[in-house]
């Protein structure tokens, strides 16, 4: 599969890093020198000087030949001609980074469609999107329904006062054998590890369970937490991900934003319906009491300054808020978010980047998704097909050391397998799986 990039930054290098695991043939396109030469220093890719507007650069790089071209540089026009010129030469599929949200409209994508553009991703709308999803369970710092709520995934971090902390996995699950579920990775600082049963839990380690939807409650508690729904929110930073945010928010929840720019304001009084607009100094903690910071439910921090949205972030935290959330430029600051009190960072260029790659994930894969800060996809496989996955109990199947099945749907039943469970014809399996392991465990289920 050959793939053609077009932006070797954040996202475009976040997503070359991602395909290089899986052995494409990928081409990247900048006008920078600099952001190439690291690449190739780094990553096993083909990288071409030039503007990607350019007909001959396009050439050069073989787009004619492309299954999938992708343009994501900073520049919306640039992605749309590169994006249009592409499809003319001969490329497969195409897909551009835009920032105007409009283009998104149904009536717009079908007329990027007629010229020759397949998808639209915009990296602002994604990140309000994944804030949303992030505010509707403020005990848990991420949350994923697979097969509509048949099997949950969700993250907690471990505070000092959790009975599980200095225990292992099979201490904790020996006490309860009644709750089925199944930790299937920790944050620890930067680094990401696949639990054993003989894994001991630590303060503030980072964990992630798959369970029924129905055990979620007693799960929480043998870890010492419980659902707490949202309803007061306070939005610092009226930028475009701040207003595409409080438009998503403020239909279910009482929305309090603050900006300190007089003209965003007024747009924000105009666009926004429900929410209530603060015109002040974002880090002011005073002015963000004053407010009711200390009643907000959660907390989140979108102002075009990374520092000034995790310190805010922080500051929120100390005043007793349950749930912060802090979007931050620098992709390396999304590994550090449960070393400093940060519940959860994100990255728009990132989720962005992940969103995009599972335009190359299609076939027996369901579906795919990723975790904030954590090296790893969870990808829901489907078995196809009679062969050695429906033959042996999973402990006989040989499965990949940096990989493991979390959950099992099988028809209308939800499962959390354990060795001696055995895969049938048509079930889907939900699998967590470090980049070095992906390939191996797509090739089992071919």
């Amino acid at each position: 599969m050959k793939i053609v990039i077009a932006g070797a930054g954040d996202i475009g290098f976040h997503l070359a890093k991602l395909l290089s695991f899986e052995q494409k043939n990928i081409v990247l396109i900048d006008i920078n020198a600099e952001v190439l030469e690291y690449a190739q220093s780094h990553l096993d890719v083909q990288v071409i000087r030039g503007d990607s507007g350019s007909v001959g650069v396009l050439k050069e790089a073989g787009a004619e030949d492309a299954d999938l071209f992708l343009a994501v540089t900073t520049s919306e026009k640039t992605n749309l001609v590169t994006a249009i010129l592409a499809k003319k030469m001969g490329a497969r599929q195409t897909i551009a980074r835009v920032s105007n949200i409009e283009y998104l409209d149904a009536a717009n994508r079908e007329l990027f469609q007629e010229l020759g553009i397949d998808s639209l991703i915009s990296p602002r709308a994604l990140a309000a999107q994944e804030i949303e999803r992030l505010v509707k369970q403020r005990s848990l710092t991420d949350h994923f329904e697979f097969e509509e709520g048949k099997i949950s995934l969700f993250g907690i971090t471990l505070e000092h006062h959790s009975p599980a902390v200095n225990r292992t996995i099979d201490e904790i699950t020996a006490h309860h054998p009644g709750i089925r579920f199944k930790p299937i990775a920790i944050l620890r600082g930067h680094q990401t590890i696949i639990p054993r049963g003989g894994t001991v839990l630590l303060r503030n380690d980072h964990l992630y369970f798959i369970t029924s939807r129905h055990q979620i409650k007693e799960v929480l508690s043998l870890f010492g937490k419980e659902i707490q729904p949202a309803r007061r929110i306070m939005i610092v930073g009226g930028t475009d991900v701040g207003i595409r945010t409080a438009e998503l928010l403020e239909k279910d929840y009482h929305v309090t934003i603050v900006e300190d720019n007089k003209n965003i304001c007024k747009d924000l009084v105009e666009t926004l319906k429900k929410t209530l607009v603060v015109k002040g100094d974002p880090g002011n903690i005073e002015l963000l009491r004053e407010e009711g910071l200390e009643q907000m439910d959660v907390f989140i921090a979108v102002t075009p300054n990374s520092e000034t949205n995790i310190i805010t972030s922080l500051m929120a935290k100390e005043c007793g808020i349950a749930k912060t959330i802090a979007l931050v430029e620098n992709a390396d600051y999304t590994h550090i978010s449960q070393n400093i009190g940060v519940d959860t960072i994100i990255n728009k260029k990132l989720i962005a980047a992940n969103n995009i790659f599972r335009y190359v994930r299609k076939g027996k894969i369901e579906a795919i998704t990723s975790l904030h800060g954590v090296d790893a996809e969870i990808i829901e496989f489907v078995v196809q097909k009679s062969n050695r996955l429906t033959r042996v109990p999973l402990r006989e199947l040989h499965f990949p050391e940096h990989a493991l099945i979390g959950g099992v749907i099988r028809r209308d039943e939800s499962m959390i397998p354990d060795g001696n469970f055995q895969l049938q014809l048509d079930d889907k399996v939900i699998v967590f799986a470090l980049p070095e392991a992906i390939q191996a465990v797509e090739k089992m289920f071919r």
